[in-house]
């Protein structure tokens, strides 16, 4: 049978628990037409592009479908006379993805909260308007060094010798 990744959006007044049994509702459509629901994945209330429906935000949800087309069509069918799903979207894939999908491990990463910046190894930390090496206005600090075209080094906020030619 073929497989499926299949992602709706319901309205954002819907709660959780009532975008869930609209998960269930479509599984069941599924498995009453010979397939599978090998994952069902919420992925909560996220803000969307731009208004749907006078919505600014959705329920998304992901289903990891193993279907005959058929079944599919019926889903699809009954998911655009409901008034509470705003979009759906259901694309064939060669297989399915094993573990949490890349959004829910994205939610994992930006839960674990900031890791900082630490230093960098720029010279003297200095910022907009601290001079292009850091250590106050002159940039006479810390420094940074490049090569020139002939290979000699180059510190960038160093006193540059102008020679007449």
């Amino acid at each position: 049978m073929p497989l499926y990744e299949h992602v709706f959006l319901a309205r954002q007044d819907v709660t959780s628990q009532q975008a869930e049994a609209l998960a269930e509702q479509y599984k069941g459509v599924i498995e009453a037409n010979g397939g599978s629901v090998a994952k069902v994945e919420p992925w909560g209330l996220k803000s969307i592009a731009f208004r749907i429906r006078k919505n600014r935000k959705a329920h998304y949800t992901l289903m990891n479908i193993n279907a005959p087309s058929a079944a599919v069509v019926e889903m699809e069918r009954q998911m655009a006379i409901n008034e509470d799903i705003l979009r759906f979207m259901t694309v064939k894939v060669e297989e399915l993805e094993e573990g949490p999908s890349a959004m829910l491990q994205k939610r994992d990463r930006d839960e674990r909260g900031e890791r900082g910046f630490g230093d960098r190894g720029f010279g003297g930390g200095g910022g907009r308007d601290r001079g292009f090496g850091g250590g106050g206005a002159g940039g006479g600090g810390g420094g940074r060094r490049f090569r020139d075209r002939d290979g000699g080094d180059i510190e960038v906020g160093a006193e540059v010798e102008q020679t007449e030619e």
